[in-house]
């Protein structure tokens, strides 16, 4: 039976208010330094249980699920590829950050390199930033589109706009403080969504756990590891792995979104026990997700029911027009969970990110006004995330987890050479040339990926991009250093 827009748009007004009322409890005397930071006394355990629901967000809320039918569990590869990922931020790059006790992440490669390539690095974060919160509100504005809002005649652009003033009111007060307890209540509701719906398709399908697995096997949606074929399927373990430890790094230990969170700790040691229980549970969240999209296939099948096109329609589709109201309800409050711990998270550092790195905000006394200034970014930020989902709107045509993954390709390659530069020589660079190196690294990067087939012998590049476009910067970054007058 599938469950009335109305009842939708009510839980989506409690769920709201109820994000209102944390907001209210942990914004009280705020100042920049509980937006920025919370004052360094985030407890660890809550941080790590909140980073899960903001590195899910919509996209493995409903991409994640809908990919299973194309690409079978072949995502679990790059899923163990993030331990390798998280085990370098763990030991290498968190106790950096904190021996210099960073407020933004990307003032390191000031004190490294210079202001040039300081400002570079922010920028592409900002960059990078922009386009994923974007891409994970676009999605999930989508489906609220389809759902909920086309029964009152809403248009898309008003449906986004609502979704970001929302957002806005419980983060513009009290920051990163405001976003962890958020984000735990979130993630809690993320899992609690995909649990429920499990067990409900488990409940409604004429067959026990053995002839669930066997149909699976027999379609091949668990195939999880894909040795056989060589480095020219996009599927190839090794491929999958080195990119998922490479995007890993990138998207939380040299992402100002995610770190914010880890440098909201009281110290050190209980930031690496945030990323060690993060971890771990992140690869069970993430499996669990692609077992949905496998029985949701396996439903399907036995219902008779006719999928969208739309991979990223296919979980919502059924959970909420096949499924109980019960569990249509629980399903939007994933989504809309999914949603903001995403885009809050990434709205807060976007803002910190820009009054540290580009106005200067740790460099100047403290001031009235600096509240006032950082309330405008914040509403900037928010008005620039409404536009670029506009554009996605009229330009995307396939699945959103693809898309992001091939982005940051590009947009966060520059980071990973930058930094890997710095932490594995000591060599110093012009830093005037640094925004050049890292301008011309994704063009090269795109070049090469565009006629990989005939540069490689049929080889196509995958998510493994991210690594040439790093190592096209390293090596750029390296040859203006045998012209730096420091060296």
């Amino acid at each position: 039976m599938a469950l009335a827009p109305s009842v939708i748009l009510i839980v989506i007004i409690g769920y709201f208010l109820l994000l209102i009322g944390i907001s209210f409890l942990t914004s009280k005397e705020s100042t920049n330094e509980t937006f920025f930071t919370a004052k360094r006394q985030s407890p660890w355990y809550l941080v790590a249980f909140g980073m899960i629901g903001a590195t899910l967000s919509g996209v493995t809320f409903i991409s994640v699920p809908g990919w299973v039918g194309a690409s079978q569990f072949s995502y679990m590869q790059m899923v163990l590829g993030y331990l390798l990922g998280y085990l370098v931020i763990g030991t290498v790059l968190m106790p950096m950050y904190y021996r210099l006790n960073l407020t933004s992440i990307y003032t390191y490669l000031e004190g490294r390199f210079g202001v040039a390539s300081y400002k570079t690095g922010a920028g592409f974060f900002l960059l990078s930033r922009i386009i994923g919160a974007s891409f994970r509100l676009y999605l999930v504005a989508i489906v609220l589109q389809e759902f909920v809002m086309n029964a009152y005649g809403i248009p898309f652009w008003l449906t986004v706009m609502i979704t970001i003033i929302l957002i806005w009111i419980y983060t513009f007060k009290g920051g990163i403080k405001t976003i962890v307890y958020t984000d735990t209540l979130q993630t809690f509701c993320m899992l609690l969504a995909v649990i429920l719906t499990i067990i409900a398709i488990f409940n409604n399908l004429d067959m026990d756990i053995s002839g669930i697995i066997k149909t699976m096997e027999e379609q091949e949606y668990s195939r999880t590891f894909f040795f056989s074929d060589g480095w020219t399927d996009g599927n190839n373990f090794f491929k999958k792995f080195l990119a998922g430890a490479s995007i890993a790094i990138v998207m939380t230990g040299l992402d100002q979104d995610m770190m914010q969170k880890n440098l909201s700790c009281k110290n050190l040691q209980d930031a690496q026990k945030n990323m060690f229980w993060f971890s771990i549970i992140l690869v069970v969240a993430k499996f669990i997700f692609l077992l949905l999209g496998a029985l949701l296939l396996v439903y399907a099948a036995e219902s008779n029911i006719t999928l969208p096109e739309r991979t990223d329609l296919i979980f919502p589709t059924i959970a909420l027009e096949h499924l109980s109201p019960v569990i249509g309800i629980v399903f939007i409050l994933g989504l809309i969970a999914a949603a903001y711990s995403s885009a809050d998270s990434a709205l807060t550092a976007l803002t910190t990110s820009f009054c540290v790195d580009f106005l200067n905000f740790e460099k100047t006394s403290d001031h009235p006004k600096k509240k006032t200034t950082r309330t405008i970014v914040h509403i900037a930020f928010s008005i620039l995330l409404f536009f670029v989902i506009l554009i996605f709107y009229f330009v995307n045509d396939e699945a959103v987890i693809s898309a992001i993954f091939k982005v940051a390709s590009y947009t966060y390659g520059p980071l990973l050479g930058l930094y890997a530069f710095g932490f594995m020589t000591k060599k110093k660079i012009n830093d005037i040339l640094a925004p050049m190196v890292c301008i011309l690294s994704p063009c090269i990067t795109y070049v090469i990926n565009r006629y990989s087939e005939v540069l490689f012998w049929g080889y196509k590049f995958d998510f493994e991009l991210l690594i040439l476009n790093g190592l096209i910067t390293f090596l750029g970054l390296w040859i203006i250093s045998l012209k730096s007058k420091n060296e």
